[in-house]
């Protein structure tokens, strides 16, 4: 057993050497490239080399030439690199391999390295670009539809190895959006044709951008060249309006100009049409002017586009002409005559845009309001109930907004003449009343306006079962003419009262009548006593509740004396109630009885000053002082006229 694994182990040895001692490559040839007449180095390195060195191009030996193909290291080293001195295309652009032969005839350790290139450089031609088969100058425009798929190439030939292509669209660079080829050349195959195709699709955006193709190679002396072209991208047109009013256009005042913008390639015609027109209107450009605007102008105007390959979608835009208001006919007659209580119609026929807004306003008179008053606010004012208000002139007032501001403009006057039975003017209506105040002794004067066409023939006031015409008097009462009023048709009737008495209020009737009928009206007279000034509740009932505190107070001081007298009697010990009523009964027993005064019963105390009491027996009061001095008091209290409360 010890012997077997000596024996395993020694052949182990000899296995481990054998491979050890192999040759294999440390450093094999490398893909290279040369500028014509250069020289250049092919590495290759063998590691426990023991066989011969040699090298082959296109699978063909070479040799060995001084100032051509030199070894460039030690073989021995096991260095059997090659040097090719003045390369040309011609003898040294290929493949090159690397050999070297067996250790011996039994190792079979020979080697080949893979094949590489070397390249010998040759400078490409100047990219170029074609489109459509046919090559387009630098600087020149590449023409293309907006939205298809465009095929542009660029080629780079007789370029040794091929150039390298890239594709920039402005800027930015679309080399993802081709793919490039490399072919030989046929007429000298050891050159070569590079071919990149851009294949995507152009819109609008992109009309008038640089197109660039840029060749990438190594003898060049910038390391590239390029070629650029300009992209010419067809589309149909579009359209957009410039100048569209934002606000009101007014007649005669406004200019409007109309522009169809147009954005095509090629270049398009405007076409401008109104709406219920059948023919176009000619414009020298794409713009349609209105200067100075009018409303003949007034329409809905339409604009296209058109080229080769295709046109517009129509663009619209509506022109609304305003114009301030002119009245064209008011009446129907410059005077109109209604009869009381009838119906009267005035039309105001104007015309404007927009549609005016009308006013109706009857013009003052110097007995009414300064300012006009508005009857009605449509075309046509219609009074159903005629009455002398409504007399007078009219006009009507056309009114219309234009940018904001107000355009106005009035008729001339009409007239409205009423005739008819006489009609009182009531302030604040028919149901309403008149009163005229007056202190007594004060002359009074009482008013009534009256409108009658024709003028009243009888006038006259009533009251109780008195009467007085116009013109006529009877003691205080005197009734005066008419009188003419400001206003037309309508005139003032007084009564005057000279003197007035509380007997004279009353309602004071007012009758007058002309050859159409009559009216009749009151007006209330009330005759105040004097000229206190009415006192106000809240002092009434002031006084009120002062009066009642002080009367309050003085029962309560009465009171308060009674009591205090009384005590005072009872204090001194002078005095008894038995006393006094001993007196008193000595009083009633001689016969006397109690008057009465203005029916009012009195005590015996008020008459005592007006007769002289009867003399009695003197009589001793045992009690508290001498009699003398006792009667003096008694006297006193009896004559003592009582006190009021």
């Amino acid at each position: 057993m010890e012997k077997m694994g000596s024996f395993a182990i020694v052949a182990l040895i000899f296995l481990f050497k054998d491979v050890y001692t192999l040759q294999k490559f440390d450093k094999q040839p490398q893909y290279s490239e040369v500028n014509p007449g250069e020289d250049i180095k092919l590495d290759c390195k063998i590691f426990n080399k023991r066989g011969t060195c040699s090298w082959q191009k296109d699978n063909k030996p070479v040799g060995l030439y001084m100032k051509k193909y030199e070894w460039a290291g030690t073989q021995e080293t096991g260095d059997c690199s090659l040097w090719i001195r003045a390369a040309t295309l011609e003898f040294d652009d290929g493949e090159w391999e690397c050999q070297v032969t067996a250790s011996d005839f039994t190792t079979q350790d020979a080697l080949t390295s893979a094949p590489v290139r070397l390249v010998v450089r040759v400078t490409p031609q100047r990219p170029r670009i074609e489109h459509r088969s046919g090559t387009v100058t630098p600087n020149h425009n590449v023409t293309v539809k907006a939205g298809e798929n465009a095929s542009i190439k660029c080629l780079s030939k007789y370029g040794n190895p091929p150039a390298a292509l890239k594709w920039f669209l402005g800027n930015q660079e679309i080399t993802n959006f081709s793919k490039q080829s490399n072919s030989p050349e046929i007429d000298n195959p050891r050159t070569w044709v590079a071919a990149s195709v851009l294949e995507m699709q152009l819109n609008k955006d992109n009309h008038r951008n640089s197109l660039k193709c840029i060749a990438i190679h190594e003898s060049y002396p910038a390391k590239s060249q390029s070629t650029e072209v300009r992209l010419d991208v067809t589309y149909a047109p579009e359209t957009r309006l410039v100048g569209t009013p934002g606000s009101d256009v007014e007649e005669g005042v406004d200019t409007v100009v109309l522009r169809c913008v147009t954005d095509a390639n090629p270049p398009a015609n405007i076409l401008w049409k109104r709406a219920g027109e059948a023919n176009q209107i000619p414009v020298a450009d794409e713009s349609l002017s209105f200067r100075p605007v009018t409303r003949r102008d007034s329409g809905i105007y339409t604009c296209t586009a058109q080229n080769k390959l295709g046109t517009s979608d129509p663009l619209t835009v509506q022109l609304d002409v305003k114009y301030p208001p002119v009245i064209k006919s008011v009446g129907p007659d410059r005077l109109q005559t209604a009869s009381l209580y009838s119906q009267a119609v005035f039309a105001c026929d104007a015309e404007s845009h927009p549609p005016p807004t009308y006013q109706w306003l009857q013009k003052p008179t110097p007995s009414t309001s300064p300012d006009a008053m508005l009857r009605g606010s449509e075309s046509r004012l219609v009074i159903r109930n005629v009455t002398y208000d409504h007399q007078g002139e009219y006009v009507c007032r056309v009114v219309n907004l234009i940018g904001g501001r107000e355009r106005m403009v009035q008729s001339e006057a009409v007239s409205l003449q009423v005739v008819g039975a006489p009609q009182i003017l009531r302030e604040g209506g028919e149901d309403a009343s008149v009163e005229v105040v007056v202190m007594r002794g004060q002359p009074a004067l009482l008013r009534q306006v009256v409108c009658a066409d024709p003028r009243p023939r009888r006038v006259v006031w009533e009251w109780g079962s008195l009467q007085l015409a116009a013109g006529q008097g009877q003691g205080r009462y005197h009734a005066e003419e008419l009188i003419q009023d400001d206003r037309e048709d309508c005139y003032e009737a007084r009564l005057n009262i000279q003197d007035v008495e509380l007997s004279d209020s009353r309602n004071y009737f007012m009758y007058v009548e002309n050859d159409r009928g009559s009216d009749r009206c009151s007006v209330r007279l009330a005759v105040r006593g004097s000229y206190t000034e009415p006192i106000a509740m809240t002092t009434l009932i002031s006084l009120a509740g002062a009066c009642f505190v002080v009367f309050l107070l003085c029962i309560l001081c009465g009171v308060y004396c009674v009591r205090a007298e009384k005590c005072c009697f009872n204090r001194r010990g002078d005095f008894r109630p038995t006393d006094l009523e001993s007196e008193k009964s000595e009083l009633d027993s001689t016969g006397r009885k109690t008057p009465k005064i203005d029916g009012v019963l009195h005590n015996p105390g008020d008459t005592m000053y007006c007769s002289t009491p009867t003399r009695r027996p003197p009589h001793t009061i045992t009690a508290g002082g001498s009699p003398e001095a006792m009667k003096v008091r008694l006297a006193a209290m009896v004559l003592q006229p009582p006190t009021r409360v």
